[in-house]
C-alpha cells in the first residue's frame, strides 16, 4: 500500500478505543486506516439477531455520555446527527432472596428514601455515601483516569498534589467490602455497593475501597439508555470516523509490528503490508507483545499480573412480558463471599450466582416480537484456565433457571424460544482478550492502576495502546479514556 501525502496512522483493531483512537488522529490531520480481523467493528461492543430478537452482545449499561460527546466536539460535527440517547429514571432493579426488592432511582433523594423504607439504612447515610463517592471520583479522576500514570510530568500539577494530601480518604488501604462495612450497617445495603467492584471485573473482598468511585458514574453522572441499542455506540463512532476520511479494513488481520531501529514503521497483515509513521494497538496487550511484536522482551511483570473475571451469558428470547422487570435487574446471591471465593480463588462457579438481566426490548420494543422480551443474562465467571466449560455452562444454565423460577415464581424453561451462549473461551477467541478476561489485568490489588501497561512503549517510537487491558482501565468510559490518553501522547509533527 502506497503512503499517503498526509502522515498515515495504522490503528489495529475496532474496538471502541480504536475506533475513538481514529478519530481523534483524524482530528489531529493524519491518514487513519483502522485493521480489523472481523467482519465487523466494535469488539465487545457489538450485536447480533436470533429469531426476530436483537441482543446487544456485551457491555449493557452507558454511563460517562460526555467522553462519546467530546469526539463529536472535537471532530466539529452535531452529536444529533449520528447518535441520541435518553437519561434512565431508574437504573436498576435489584432482588434479594429476603423478598427485598429495591428500586435504584436516579434521583438520590428518591433512592434515598427507597433504601429508607426497605432497610436499616437512613436516607441521610446513603446521601452521605454517594457524596463521598463524588468525592473520591473527583480527586482520582483527573490523576488517574484522565492522563498518563507513566509521564513524571504529569504529576507535577495542582490536581496531583490535591490528590496526595487526600490519599488518606480515598480508603486506598482497605478493601471495598470493609469500606462498605463500615459506612452501612445493612449486609444488603454492603452487597449492593460491593457489587460495583465487578464493573471492572474485580473482587469487592480484595479491591481497595476507592473504588466507590464507580457508584457516582451513576448516581451523580446519570445511567444513560443509547436510543438504538448499545450497538449504536460503535455505529455512531464508526460513521463519524468515516466521515472524517476514516478507513475501515475489515477481515484484515494484523500478523506482525514492522520494527526499524527502535521505530515502529508498518503493520504486516493478512491483506498485506501498511506503512506508518504512526501505530495504535488496540489489541489486548498480551496478544499484542506475544503475537505483533515476537522480537520485543515483554514486561512480563505487567502483562503476568492477576486477571480479571470473565462472563457466562445467555440470550434468551423469552415468550412473556415480565412487567416486575426492568432494563436492568439484578438477583443477589445469599452468599457474596464465598461466590467470589468460587471465582478468584477456586477458579469456578458458585451454585447461587449474582444474576444480571438486561432487557433492552423494555425501551426498544422493536428488539424483541411483540409480546415477548430479549433477556441478556450474565453471571460473573474466573478466566479461561483450562476448565470443563461444557460442564460449568450447563451447570451454571441450571442453578440460574432454577434461581429465577423461585424468585420470580415462573416456570421458565418453557418460555426460552431461542438461545445463544457466550463464555470465556469464546469471549477470548472473538475479542482476543487473553484468557476471557473482561478488563485485562485484575484491580484486586491496591496498586492495580501501576499496574497496567502505559499508553505508548518505552522501547519503541511510534508505537502506542489503547483498549481495555491498558491504562486506565476496561468498560467502555475507560477504554474510550485510554485512546485519549494514548494519541495525547503522538506528538503533533513527527
Amino acid at each position: 500500500m502506497k503512503k499517503a501525502d498526509k502522515p498515515t496512522c495504522v490503528i489495529i483493531g475496532a474496538g471502541i478505543a480504536g475506533i475513538a483512537a481514529s478519530i481523534r488522529m483524524a482530528v489531529k490531520g493524519y491518514q487513519v486506516h483502522v485493521l480489523e480481523a472481523n467482519s465487523f467493528a466494535g469488539g465487545k461492543l457489538s450485536e447480533f439477531e436470533l429469531q426476530g430478537f436483537r441482543f446487544d452482545a456485551g457491555p449493557s449499561l452507558f454511563t460517562m455520555p460526555q467522553n462519546v460527546e467530546e469526539l463529536f466536539k472535537i471532530a466539529g460535527k452535531p452529536i444529533e446527527k449520528y447518535f441520541a440517547y435518553k437519561k434512565l429514571e431508574v437504573i436498576c432493579h435489584y432482588f434479594y432472596e429476603d423478598g427485598t426488592v429495591i428500586h435504584a432511582f436516579a434521583d438520590i433523594e428518591r433512592f434515598a428514601q427507597e433504601v429508607a423504607q426497605k432497610t436499616q439504612v437512613s436516607a441521610q447515610t446513603i446521601k452521605q455515601f454517594l457524596a463521598k463517592s463524588r468525592f473520591k471520583f473527583e480527586i482520582t479522576n483527573p490523576v488517574f483516569l484522565q492522563k498518563s500514570l507513566h509521564k513524571w510530568r504529569n504529576y507535577l500539577s495542582l490536581s496531583t498534589l490535591k490528590g496526595i494530601l487526600n490519599l488518606h480518604r480515598l480508603d486506598i488501604f482497605q478493601s471495598l467490602h470493609r469500606t462498605n462495612q463500615k459506612l452501612l450497617k445493612d449486609e444488603r445495603m454492603v452487597q449492593f455497593f460491593d457489587r460495583y467492584a465487578t464493573y471492572n471485573g474485580s473482587d469487592p473482598y480484595q479491591t481497595p475501597g476507592v473504588m466507590n468511585v464507580i457508584p457516582h458514574l451513576e448516581f451523580g453522572i446519570g445511567a444513560f439508555f443509547p436510543i438504538k441499542g448499545m450497538y449504536s455506540i460503535t455505529q455512531s463512532l464508526v460513521n463519524l470516523a468515516q466521515d472524517l476520511g476514516v478507513r475501515f479494513h475489515y477481515q484484515t488481520q494484523a500478523q506482525r509490528i514492522e520494527i526499524q531501529g527502535n521505530k515502529a514503521i508498518g503493520v504486516h497483515t493478512t491483506q498485506g503490508f501498511f506503512p506508518a509513521e504512526c501505530i495504535i494497538s488496540n489489541m489486548d496487550i498480551v496478544g499484542t507483545y506475544h503475537k505483533l511484536l515476537p522480537q520485543l522482551k515483554a514486561p512480563q511483570k505487567l502483562l503476568t499480573q492477576p486477571k480479571s473475571s470473565s462472563a457466562i451469558i445467555f440470550y434468551w428470547g423469552i415468550s412473556q412480558i415480565f412487567p416486575e422487570l426492568s432494563l436492568h435487574n439484578i438477583f443477589f446471591s445469599r452468599n457474596y463471599a464465598e461466590e467470589f471465593k468460587h471465582i478468584f480463588e477456586y477458579k469456578t462457579l458458585y451454585y447461587d450466582p449474582t444474576i444480571y438481566i438486561n432487557i433492552t426490548s423494555k425501551e426498544k420494543p422493536d428488539d424483541a416480537p411483540a409480546g415477548m422480551e430479549n433477556w441478556f443474562v450474565m453471571i460473573n465467571a474466573p478466566h479461561n484456565v483450562g476448565q470443563n466449560w461444557d460442564e460449568l455452562v450447563k451447570q451454571a444454565r441450571a442453578n440460574i433457571i432454577q434461581k429465577l423460577n423461585r424468585m420470580l415464581k415462573t416456570n421458565l424453561e418453557p418460555l426460552i424460544v431461542c438461545e445463544h451462549v457466550l463464555e470465556p473461551r469464546t469471549i477470548e477467541s472473538r475479542t482476543s482478550s487473553t484468557q476471557g478476561a473482561l478488563y485485562g489485568n485484575s484491580s484486586n490489588n491496591r496498586y492495580a492502576a501501576f499496574l497496567r501497561h502505559a499508553n505508548f512503549s518505552t522501547q519503541i517510537k511510534n508505537l502506542y495502546f489503547c483498549g481495555g487491558s491498558v491504562h486506565p482501565g476496561g468498560g467502555i468510559p475507560l477504554s474510550l479514556l485510554s485512546a485519549k490518553i494514548a494519541t495525547d501522547c503522538v506528538p503533533s509533527i513527527l
